[in-house]
This record gives structure tokens, C-alpha cells and sequence, in this order.
């Protein structure tokens, strides 16, 4: 780093690539600076995957290319510089030392941990800093809070439709497009045997030279971390990340909606869009990619139900999450409402798992840095909710594994919906399923190749999901039978005689005692 003053320096964190954020408000190329950093720290405080990593690093190097092709100074800390202090709080020390800026400017982070390590930097070194609001979202935190403290309970629904309404989005005059609020049940439907046949493939990406030697430095100074880099094809600059936009409103979401929860053996992308990471880099707005997918249902293009599902992703889940973090935040990093303890079977990181459904699951996770959502919730996360396993454990994982995985949307996902850790503040039920669902959602194609059975509770062969539903369900059932949501689903205990219960239970922990 040049030994020289700047006015300001605008910090750009890794998540946070976008020319036009809030931080850049009143800066000038010619009085200001660009600060931006890779440490170890982002890839250790929890074990990311070479992909994660990669991805990261790809996109940040991208944007401080083109931002100094605009005229911008960048101040840029790579991963291998040799003087490199491993921490963003050590790394801004050091930069505020050798710059000697006036002031510090810094879009709000989406993550609570990285937000105190920066004011403890910008505090220890007397240097004031200005957060200023992320502009990226719809809602922002103190509407979110104010929305909140009106409610009775936090539902998604409720928030959802109160964005529609406020924002004008797949509205007709006063009332929701087509005359429905939520599409769910036309956006459940299982494949048949046949399975999902042809499906568009998401837009292939070629790493440039950047890309390139981001690759080999992961693959050497990242060696012992889990993962692939094969087949590496992630948008990474904002050209990229709206071809990936436009292919997917073009190809895949007119047939989204109803087979967004359908699974299938080694078909990873089927209709999703996997635009969660150039959203979550800032690469795109969620305004563009919402208004994209409303203007395709207006011209005919896509199907009422398809653009439903897909915009309450966007403009309900996505901006609910958010909202639950940093109201939450930091107590809510703790929760464990059921009180699971135990640890992560070690097959999380190598994907040998026992059943060929979560090890698909986990296979292409590793490989790909990606899974779709019913792979994360209905695979993956309930196998872990009903094993038990400690919530903050799973979130490590998921936080690790994912190249759209920031803190601000994994954690409610993982703590709050798939682990009910939050003991439902956030969503309204635990989603608990026996080996059935994944028979059912899958047309089979997993349960017939497997040496477990769905439809057995106990012996040799019961599928461990449906042994660990029933074990969860007798464990729980106190708190399943107050919720009007599961009452139904506790109800089945009662055809339970005493010996199968007690046969569930040590069977359950027998199996418990082998994923240890």
C-alpha cells in the first residue's frame, strides 16, 4: 500500500459488489480510496469449501478491476501477498495506519461478526466511521423491526403480502395477480417415474484468467479444505450474473413453479435459477431479477404460479430472513429450542452417507458448492433435525458449504426453519417428514435403489428417516401436540403399541451411536 493520505476510504467487503452502493454516496475517484481484503479468517472461522472460497475471491478480484478501470485508487489485499494479517480487523488497522484516511465509509454489513470487528478497528484507531444503509434490499432493518413489533407473531405471509402491497408487485388495482396471494399448491408436484427428462442447462460461465488464478491459489493455499473446483462456472461480474438472469427468466422459470420441490438422482439444477450468489454478492438487485420475472408472466411468458413462487423467494423469504438476523442478532446464534446435542456425522464432509438420497444431497454440495432447496430443508436438514444434532454445528456446515451462504440468510434458514432451533419464532412449524416424503418427492428414484425401506418404523431395514420421524415425533410430543400445525401428525402416536415405541427409541439410538 502507497504511504499516502486519502479523505476517505470506502470499505468494500466480499459480499457488497456493487458500484452503486450507499458507501460510494458523495465520494470522488480523486479525493477517495477503495479498501478491500482476503484473509484467511473468511475461509476458517468456519471450514469453507474451495468453491465458496473461490467464488468470493473470483468476484471481488473482478469488481476492484473494473472499479480501478473507472478511476478508482484500490487498495487490495490478496490472500497470498506475504504481508497479508490473516483478519479484516488487523488488515484495516493496517491500512488505516499507512493511509491515513480522514474517515472511514462502509455499506452496513451483512453480517454481525464482521460488523464488530470493523468498529472495533475503526474505534481502536480513533478514525470515524460512517455505516450507511444497504440500499440492496426492499425492507430495510428499522422498517422490519417496526413491522415486527405490530405483529403478534413473525409470519412470512403477513410480510410478504404487506411488501406486495407497498412495492406494487404482481398487483392488479387493490388486489394480488390472478386473484391469489400464494401458488403453493399448484408448486408441489413430484416428477413421474420418468423423472424430469430434458432440462435446460444454467448458463456456462468460462473462468478468465482472473478466475483461473484464483483457482490455483485456492487449490494450493486452501488444499486441506473440503470440496471441488471442477467444473468451476459461477457468475462472477455483473455482465455475467444478468446473462444468468435473462437465461434463467428465458428457459427455466416458466416450468419453476411446478416442479420446484420435486427431486431427482444426480440432476442438481433442474428448473432453479441458482441466482441466490450473484444476489447475495450484490451482483444483481433483487428488484431487477423480481421485476424480470413479473414482466415475463405480463407478456405471456411464464405461468401465474411459476413467477408467484419464485418472487415470494425473493421479495417474501429472502427479505424475511434478513430481518429475523439483525433484530435477533446476537442471542439468536445460540438458539437450541429442542435441545439437540448431537454432533454432525462426519459423512457431512465427505458425502458417504448411508442413503442414497442424502448422499446425492451431500455429493453435490461438495462438488458443486450448490443444492436446491428442497435438498437443503427436506434432505439434508431434516436428516440432521431429527438425528438431533446441535444446531450451531449445522449452521457451521451450511455456512461453510454454500456459495450463496452469507450469514444474514443461512442462519435464520438453518437456526429458525430447517433446525426449528428458535423454537418458532420465525416459522410456524418444525418441518419434520418420514422417508415417505422423500419417496414421494423423488417418484421413488432414490428408495428403490436403496437398502432401506420408507414405509418401515423399525427392524433391519426401516429407513433411518422414518425410524428418526417417529423417534422425533415421540421426543417432541408435548410440543407438537400445542401446535395446531402438527397436532395432526402427533395424533398417529396413538396406534403406536408401548413395544414399537420403545423399540423406536433404542433403535434410534443405536443409530444415533453409529453417526458419531
Amino acid at each position: 500500500m502507497a504511504d499516502q493520505a486519502v479523505r476517505t476510504l470506502v470499505l468494500v467487503l466480499g459480499d457488497q459488489l456493487d458500484a452503486a452502493a450507499a458507501a460510494f454516496d458523495g465520494c470522488d475517484p480523486a479525493r477517495d480510496a477503495i479498501w478491500m481484503a482476503e484473509v484467511a479468517e473468511e475461509s476458517t472461522h468456519v471450514w469453507s469449501t474451495k468453491m465458496r472460497t473461490a467464488l468470493f475471491l473470483s468476484a471481488m478480484r473482478h469488481f476492484a478491476a473494473e472499479r480501478r478501470a473507472a478511476g478508482w485508487t484500490v487498495h487490495y489485499r490478496a490472500l497470498d501477498d506475504a504481508e497479508n494479517r490473516g483478519t479484516l480487523a488487523n488488515e484495516l488497522a493496517h491500512a488505516i495506519t499507512a493511509l491515513r484516511p480522514a474517515g472511514l465509509r462502509l455499506t452496513a454489513p451483512g453480517d454481525w461478526r464482521v460488523l464488530q470487528a470493523i468498529r472495533g478497528a475503526a474505534g481502536a484507531a480513533g478514525v470515524p466511521l460512517h455505516i450507511a444503509p444497504d440500499r440492496h434490499f426492499y425492507c430495510d432493518v428499522r422498517d422490519f423491526a417496526h413491522w415486527a413489533r405490530g405483529q403478534s407473531e413473525l409470519r412470512l405471509e403477513t410480510f410478504y403480502r404487506n411488501l406486495r402491497q407497498r412495492h406494487g408487485v404482481l398487483m392488479e388495482a387493490d388486489g394480488p395477480a390472478g386473484g391469489r396471494w400464494n401458488f403453493d399448491t399448484e408448486n408441489r408436484a413430484p416428477f413421474g417415474p420418468q423423472g424430469p427428462g430434458a432440462t435446460p442447462l444454467p448458463l456456462q460461465i468460462e473462468p478468465d484468467a482472473i478466475t483461473r488464478e484464483v483457482l490455483a491459489l485456492v487449490r494450493t493455499r486452501l488444499a486441506d479444505h473440503p470440496g471441488a473446483l471442477n467444473g468451476f462456472a459461477w457468475p462472477v461480474t455483473r455482465t455475467q450474473a444478468l446473462d444468468a438472469l435473462t437465461r434463467f427468466i428465458d428457459e427455466r422459470l416458466p416450468a419453476f413453479g411446478q416442479w420446484q420441490d420435486a427431486l431427482w438422482p444426480q440432476a442438481p439444477w433442474l428448473w432453479h435459477s441458482q441466482l441466490a450468489s450473484a444476489l447475495n454478492l450484490k451482483l444483481l438487485s433483487p428488484r431487477e431479477v423480481v421485476d424480470a420475472a413479473e414482466t415475463a408472466w405480463r407478456a405471456g411468458r411464464a405461468p401465474i404460479a411459476a413467477v408467484e413462487g419464485f418472487i415470494r423467494q425473493i421479495l417474501g423469504w429472502r427479505e424475511y430472513v434478513r430481518g429475523v438476523y439483525w433484530t435477533q442478532m446476537p442471542r439468536y446464534a445460540g438458539s437450541n429450542a429442542l435441545d439437540a446435542h448431537e454432533d454432525l456425522p462426519a459423512f457431512f464432509w465427505t458425502g458417504d452417507a448411508p442413503m442414497p438420497c442424502l448422499a446425492d444431497a451431500l455429493r453435490q454440495t461438495l462438488d458443486l458448492g450448490y443444492a436446491h432447496h428442497i435438498q437443503r430443508l427436506m434432505v439434508i436438514g431434516l436428516y440432521a433435525q431429527l438425528l438431533g444434532v446441535e444446531p450451531a454445528q449445522v449452521h457451521r456446515w451450511y455456512l461453510a458449504v454454500y456459495v450463496d451462504a452469507v450469514e444474514w440468510v443461512e442462519m435464520p434458514n438453518v437456526l429458525g426453519m430447517s433446525q426449528y432451533a428458535d423454537g418458532g419464532l420465525m416459522s410456524s412449524k418444525p418441518y419434520i417428514a418420514s422417508g415417505r416424503y422423500i419417496e414421494r418427492m423423488s417418484a421413488g428414484s432414490y428408495c428403490s435403489r436403496c437398502a432401506f425401506d420408507p414405509g418401515q418404523r423399525t427392524g433391519p431395514t426401516a429407513c433411518p428417516y422414518t425410524r428418526l420421524y417417529w423417534d422425533f415425533m415421540l421426543r417432541h410430543e408435548t410440543l407438537l401436540a400445542d401446535n395446531s400445525r402438527t397436532r395432526q401428525q402427533v395424533r398417529s402416536l396413538e396406534r403406536l403399541e408401548a413395544g414399537e415405541r420403545a423399540a423406536i427409541r433404542a433403535e434410534s439410538e443405536a443409530w444415533r451411536r453409529t453417526q458419531s
